[in-house]
């Protein structure tokens, strides 16, 4: 079966879907993103990702065709139409042709999901310090924007060097995040993350752990982090929407905690799961 897109209001077969070569996310990078995952049919908090869209392109002033329940519900319509349970999806939008599209590009894809492997989450993975610098008066910092490649070459380099991730700090020498996650840190029993202050993307999947944290009264703190911090972590994780909770068990050659997931991480991947189950019924 040929697999379905949304493309600007319309569910078409992806062999027939085109994008104008003046396209500003083609011709400059001038998009936004957002990945999602769909747990037996059903997207999880699928309103956080849209405001989170939303809000960055009236900040951006990237154009967006329709309204949040538009894209709800194309979202859904996406997802449905090629029939999968357990989804990856992307929602792109961009400026659009430049020289006369005022509404802008609208594409949603889904596919079937390609989970990490499973050894991952039991042993951890390994991560690097990245030599590049957020600059926290980029005005795309915060943003999740299309214009990814200077992390897609940092995650190039960390997988070259048998690496999953690394992690990129501000100017200011202050953890910041993820080429494509946000990070937390273990210590004393409290938890530690980069906050919003700092130039990081405010991930859907960091607000769920915070949020499960709190209700479980973990102690959590939002702050600035140096690097002494990080490796004086006794735990450490990664989230994403796609790899949900993920353990770090190595920063370079510095062993984390025992070199696995230690409790207060399985404790969160728990009640991560029962969240999901919870709003994915």
């Amino acid at each position: 079966m040929d697999e379905k897109v949304f493309l600007n209001g319309e569910l078409i077969p992806a062999s027939e879907a085109k994008v104008s070569v003046f396209d500003g996310g083609f011709l400059h990078g001038a998009g936004l993103f957002e990945t999602m995952r769909a747990y037996a049919g059903k997207v999880y908090r699928l309103d956080e990702h849209l405001d989170r869209l939303l809000n960055s392109a009236n900040k951006l002033a990237i154009p967006v065709a329709g309204n949040k329940d538009d894209l709800h519900d194309a979202v859904v319509q996406t997802l449905e139409a090629n029939g999968l349970d357990e989804a990856r999806l992307r929602l792109t939008v961009s400026w659009g042709d430049l020289r006369s599209d005022p509404k802008g590009t609208t594409l949603i894809t889904a596919s079937q999901l390609q989970p990490y492997p499973a050894d991952f989450y039991k042993k951890g993975l390994a991560i690097v310090i990245s030599d590049s610098k957020v600059n926290s008066s980029d005005p795309v910092a915060r943003h999740k924007s299309t214009n990814y490649l200077a992390r897609l070459l940092v995650l190039r380099k960390a997988q070259q060097l048998k690496a999953g991730e690394a992690l990129w700090f501000s100017e200011s020498n202050h953890l910041a995040e993820g080429c494509i996650s946000n990070v937390f840190l273990v210590k004393d029993n409290k938890l530690l993350t980069p906050s919003l202050a700092e130039p990081i993307l405010p991930g859907v999947t960091r607000a769920a752990v915070l949020e499960l944290a709190k209700a479980e009264k973990i102690p959590v703190s939002e702050q600035s982090l140096t690097i002494d911090e990080v490796l004086a972590a006794e735990e450490i994780f990664l989230t994403n929407s796609i790899m949900e909770i993920m353990p770090v068990c190595r920063v370079e050659k510095h062993a984390v905690g025992n070199e696995g997931p230690g409790p207060i991480t399985k404790q969160l991947a728990q009640l991560y799961q029962q969240d999901v189950e919870q709003k994915c019924k």
